[in-house]
């Protein structure tokens, strides 16, 4: 896989262990519930969900930072696999909520450049 590639798996990695911190650890926060278009008023009642769907996000992010420094072509393969399921997962809330247009721009954009250099480069 090339440098490039490996760049932009990374920023996809991070950007998805920063989201489980959101969505685990930080979601009783109003400017981080806010984030996710959840009321103050159901906050008690969306965050189970959002503590699961963060433990989603960092799999994922371990799936592709892992599969960089395992290295070789099954540590790629596993990490572009994780990217391609953080594209997906950008795709569907995209499809789920048109006012989330920039958070799933920011989920899906990075794995989906990933996805494309490796194939191209």
């Amino acid at each position: 896989m090339s440098v490039v590639a490996q760049i932009f798996v990374v920023i996809a990695g991070v950007f998805h262990v920063v989201v489980f911190a959101m969505e685990s650890v930080l979601f009783r926060k109003p400017s981080t519930y806010r984030r996710f278009l959840v009321k103050d008023t159901e906050v008690e009642t969306a965050r189970p969900w959002a503590f699961n769907q963060g433990f989603y996000n960092l799999f994922l992010a371990i799936g592709a930072l892992g599969g960089l420094v395992w290295g070789g072509d099954k540590g790629h393969a596993i990490a572009l696999f994780a990217c391609a399921c953080m594209a997906g997962a950008g795709i569907v809330l995209l499809a789920s909520d048109r006012r989330m247009v920039r958070a799933a721009a920011t989920q899906a954009v990075p794995p989906i450049l990933a996805l494309v250099l490796a194939a191209i480069l």
